[in-house]
C-alpha cells in the first residue's frame, strides 16, 4: 500500500470536505435528505470500521450515541436540508464559522478572557456571516425567502459541530478520533435507520443516475471514510495547529468547486462576506489566549466533522 504524506494526505481531506457540499447539493438534486444521509454513512461508517477493526467497548457506548446524535443525526439532517433551499457557496462561507462558536464555548466554559483582537474576530465572523445571509439586503421579508431559511439552517448546524466537539471531547481522548469516530457514524446510521424505513428511501435509490452514485460515493467513501483516515493519520505525525490551519482553505475550495462544477452564482456580497467570515477566523485563532486549555476544544475542531 503506497504511503501518503501526511501533509498531503490532510490537504486531500480538506478538499474532499470542501467538495463535499457541492456532492451532496448535487446527490440532493435526484434523492432526498434522509436517503441521502443513511446511505452516506452507512457505507461511509462500514469502511471505516473495517479500516479500524476496533470496536468501541461497551461502556463506552451511550457516550457514542449522544456524539452520533449530535454529530450525524442532527448536523447531517441540518446541512442536507438547508442545502436544499440555499447554495453550495453560501454553506461553505457559513461553515467557516465553527472556530467562532468554538472560542465563545471556551469562553462560557473555560472562562478564557478574549482580549480585543479575538472580540474584532468574533464581531466581524457575525458581520460576514449576515451579509452571506442578507446578501446585503436586510428587510422585513427577508426571512420569508427559502435561501434564507436554508442559510439560516446552516448557521445552526455550525453552532451544533462546536458543541459536538466540546460534548464529544472526553470520549475521543479515551478511545482515539478513528475509533470514537467509527462508533458515532455507526450510532448515527442506527438512528437514522427508522427514518428511511418509514420513508422507504430504498423506493428513491433507482432514481440515482450514474452521476449521482459517484456523487454518493464520494462522500462515503471520499468524505466519511478515506477523509477521516488521512486526517488523523496527519493529526498522529504533525503538529495540531499546522494540519488545522489547513481548514481555512475549505471554504474557498467549496467556491470553487460549486462553481465550476454547479455553476452556481455569486454575488458580491456573498464573496465580501464569506472573505469577512475568513478573516475574522484567523484573526480569532491567532489572537493570544489566556489559558493553555482552550488547546483540547481547538483539537476537536481539528477532529473534524462526520
Amino acid at each position: 500500500m503506497v504511503k501518503i504524506p501526511p501533509r498531503l494526505g490532510a490537504f486531500i481531506a480538506v478538499v474532499f470536505w470542501g467538495v463535499s457540499f457541492v456532492a451532496t447539493k448535487a446527490v440532493l438534486r435526484e434523492i432526498g435528505p434522509v436517503t441521502l444521509i443513511f446511505l452516506r454513512f452507512a457505507i461511509g461508517s462500514a469502511v471505516l470500521a473495517l479500516a479500524v477493526r476496533t470496536l468501541p467497548p461497551r461502556d463506552a457506548w451511550p457516550a457514542l450515541a449522544v456524539m452520533g446524535f449530535i454529530g450525524v443525526f442532527v448536523h447531517q439532517m441540518l446541512q442536507a436540508y438547508g442545502l436544499t433551499l440555499t447554495t453550495a457557496v453560501h454553506t461553505g462561507w457559513l461553515i467557516g464559522l465553527i472556530p467562532i462558536w468554538s472560542a465563545l464555548l471556551s469562553a462560557v466554559l473555560l472562562r478564557e478572557r478574549f482580549g480585543a483582537a479575538k472580540i474584532a474576530g468574533i464581531a466581524g465572523g457575525f458581520a460576514g456571516a449576515i451579509l452571506v445571509i442578507t446578501r446585503g439586503q436586510i428587510g422585513p421579508g427577508m426571512l420569508a425567502l427559502p435561501s434564507t431559511r436554508g442559510d439560516l439552517l446552516i448557521l445552526i448546524s455550525t453552532i451544533n459541530w462546536a458543541v459536538y466537539s466540546v460534548v464529544g471531547h472526553g470520549t475521543i481522548r479515551r478511545l482515539g478520533p478513528r475509533i470514537a469516530t467509527s462508533g458515532a457514524m455507526i450510532a448515527g446510521v442506527t438512528m437514522l435507520a427508522p427514518f428511511f424505513v418509514m420513508q422507504r428511501g430504498w423506493r428513491e435509490v433507482p432514481r440515482l443516475s450514474a452521476g449521482g452514485w459517484g456523487a454518493l460515493l464520494f462522500l462515503a467513501l471520499g468524505c466519511s471514510a478515506l477523509g477521516y483516515l488521512f486526517w488523523y493519520g496527519a493529526l498522529e505525525q504533525v503538529e495540531v495547529s499546522r494540519v488545522a490551519s489547513l481548514l481555512y482553505l475549505e471554504p474557498l475550495v467549496t467556491f470553487t468547486a460549486a462553481v465550476i462544477l454547479l455553476r452556481e452564482p455569486v454575488a458580491a456580497t456573498t464573496v465580501a462576506g464569506g472573505l469577512l467570515v475568513l478573516a475574522s477566523v484567523l484573526l480569532t485563532q491567532w489572537a493570544p489566549v489566556r489559558t493553555r486549555m482552550t488547546d483540547g476544544i481547538e483539537k476537536q475542531i481539528a477532529d473534524r466533522r462526520p
